[in-house]
C-alpha cells in the first residue's frame, strides 16, 4: 500500500513539474507582403516565455514577436496579430491573456511605444485573447516596427504540465491602405 502511495505521489508531482516553453512562433503573409514592407519573426532568444504548471495561474514574460520594416513604403499600415492555433491552446489553457503592443524604431535605434492610430476616440491597450483575434493595429508606413508581447497571463488546466503541448503560434497580416 506504501509503495503505490509513493509512486503515485512521484507520478503526481513528476506531472506537476513546469515547462519552460516559448510562447513566439511567427508566421507572415509572405509573398502577399505589401511593396516596400519587409516582415521577419522574432527568433526564440527573444520571444516571451510562460511556465505551464497544471491547475496554476501563471504570467508571460514580455518578448518580440515580429519585426516589420517599411521603410521602403509610404503607405500607413494595418497590422493585424492573429493566434493560429488556439484550438489546440483550449484543451489546456482555460485562458490565455497578451498584451500586445507595437513599438517603432528612432534615429538612433531605440525602441519607443509606436504612434498608432486607434478606431476609437481615445487611446487604449490592445489585447490578444483566446476569444479574440485579431490584435489590430494602423500605423504609419516609412518606419521600422516591432510586435511585442508587453505582458500576460494564463490559466492552465492539468494538461498543460505535459511537454508535449505546443506553444502559442502566431500570424501576422500587414496591409497597406493607398492615399
Amino acid at each position: 500500500m506504501r509503495r503505490v502511495f509513493k509512486f503515485t505521489l512521484v507520478v503526481a508531482v513528476m506531472l506537476s513539474l513546469p515547462w519552460l516553453t516559448s510562447i513566439a512562433y511567427g508566421d507572415s503573409n509572405g509573398a502577399s507582403v505589401p511593396a516596400g514592407v519587409r516582415i521577419e519573426a522574432a527568433g526564440r532568444a527573444a520571444a516571451p516565455e510562460a511556465t505551464f504548471i497544471g491547475y496554476a495561474f501563471g504570467s508571460i514574460t514580455p518578448g518580440d514577436l515580429f519585426y516589420i520594416d517599411a521603410t521602403g513604403s509610404r503607405d500607413d499600415m494595418v497590422i493585424n496579430l492573429y493566434i493560429t492555433n488556439g484550438d489546440e491552446l483550449a484543451r489546456y489553457l482555460r485562458y490565455l491573456i497578451l498584451r500586445v503592443a507595437l513599438y517603432s524604431a528612432n534615429e538612433d535605434g531605440q525602441w519607443l511605444p509606436a504612434p498608432v492610430r486607434f478606431d476609437i476616440l481615445k487611446e487604449s491597450d490592445t489585447y490578444l485573447t483566446l476569444q479574440n483575434s485579431p490584435a489590430k493595429f494602423t500605423a504609419p508606413g516609412n518606419a521600422r516596427y516591432k510586435v511585442r508581447i508587453d505582458s500576460g497571463s494564463y490559466y492552465c488546466l492539468p494538461a498543460g504540465a505535459r511537454p508535449d503541448n505546443g506553444p502559442p503560434e502566431f500570424y501576422l497580416m500587414v496591409e497597406t491602405i493607398g492615399k
